[in-house]
């Protein structure tokens, strides 16, 4: 079967022939229908030697889709055909975050040699891909499998970052969405569907403000000197209640601070190198709290995809087949992307 694997740290993936797996003991074989491409990938692929756990050589792609192909002889729970999308953070499997589904933030993360499908393990973006244990699918329906994929991480980590805020996005409340791309835009519909809050977003391209009203926001801007002043505004000078930072770099990181209020959320998604000082007496809201949320866990995900049967997300996506997987990473490197980019096999 064909694959588009990382054969070493920092250099680009390439297409190859590799051997079909054959699922034994728990393990469920998937025939691939769709594969997202994201940021996280690019970091993976040009990590230098080190900077990150993963042993190469191994397939790319953690936004999985498919239906199930084999089962091995211990396997309980899917059906031979069954369409699912794969939850991607496998831990450990055995701590107690694992067994109830929280393998994002298993206890020997640490200790493991890699962050799930696609990540130091073998992942989606190929033909078939190996799965573990059936825990680690959730059932689609009739959801199709381009708007299955993303929502296995751009949508579930969204959904998690939200859903640590949630407590503080009641009624005449404001979020902040920064960045309005693969995640930012699914960001803004599950901000629409799960709170009463009026919604603002940010970017540096005009695309992207286009994009965000098409998806529900009630006010969008580009990142310019005025624009925490024009963010303010929208709340009545307040300051905005919670932020949702998918970018995280320096200016990103200073725009939520003066935007949120005494007590705001900050949500730092983005994995772009910013940094905060924490200092008390210092130029931080008085009260502000921030998390660093990290994927979603599994029932979160059966609830993204339940969300999106019933309508309330839809996934921007640029389609490529799998032999244009090298057009899809540069179009991805470049910013050149829509919404989310999806390889299927072709």
């Amino acid at each position: 079967m064909r694959a588009v694997r990382l054969t070493a740290s920092g250099q680009e993936p390439t297409l190859t022939e590799v051997e079909r797996p054959a699922p034994r003991g728990e393990e469920v074989l998937v025939r691939v229908e769709a594969a997202g491409l994201c940021h996280s990938d690019l970091h993976v692929v040009d990590g230098p030697a080190g900077a990150l756990p993963y042993r190469p050589p191994f397939t790319l792609g953690h936004e999985v889709a498919g239906h199930i192909s084999a089962l091995g002889p211990d396997a309980d729970g899917p059906a031979l055909g069954e369409r699912v999308v794969l939850y991607g953070p496998w831990g450990c499997g055995d701590c107690a975050r694992c067994t109830t589904g929280r393998d994002n933030y298993c206890d020997r993360r640490g200790e493991l040699g890699w962050h799930g499908v696609g990540l130091g393990r073998d992942g989606g973006m190929a033909e078939y891909v190996l799965v573990p244990f059936a825990r680690h699918l959730v059932p689609i329906g009739d959801l199709p499998a381009d708007q299955a994929a993303p929502l296995s991480d751009a949508g579930l980590t969204s959904y998690h970052a939200i859903a640590g805020l949630r407590h503080a996005l009641g009624d005449g409340t404001t979020a902040a969405v920064i960045g309005v791309g693969g995640l930012g835009h699914l960001a803004i519909q599950i901000l629409r569907a799960t709170t009463p809050s009026s919604v603002l977003a940010v970017d540096i391209r005009e695309e992207a403000l286009a994009l965000a009203h098409r998806t529900g926001a009630h006010f969008a801007t580009l990142i310019q000197a005025d624009t925490a002043r024009a963010l303010r505004a929208q709340t009545g000078g307040v300051g905005v209640d919670a932020v949702l930072d998918f970018v995280g770099n320096a200016t990103t990181l200073e725009l939520a601070t003066e935007v949120l209020r005494p007590g705001g959320e900050l949500a730092v998604v983005g994995s772009a190198g910013g940094r905060l000082t924490v200092r008390k007496p210092g130029v931080l809201p008085p009260g502000f709290r921030l998390s660093l949320p990290f994927w979603g866990t599994r029932p979160e995900l059966a609830e993204v995809i339940a969300l999106a049967r019933s309508g309330a997300l839809h996934v921007e996506t640029e389609q490529f087949p799998l032999s244009g997987a090298p057009e899809a990473f540069g179009r991805l490197r470049q910013g050149q992307v829509r919404g989310r980019a999806v390889l299927v096999p072709d």
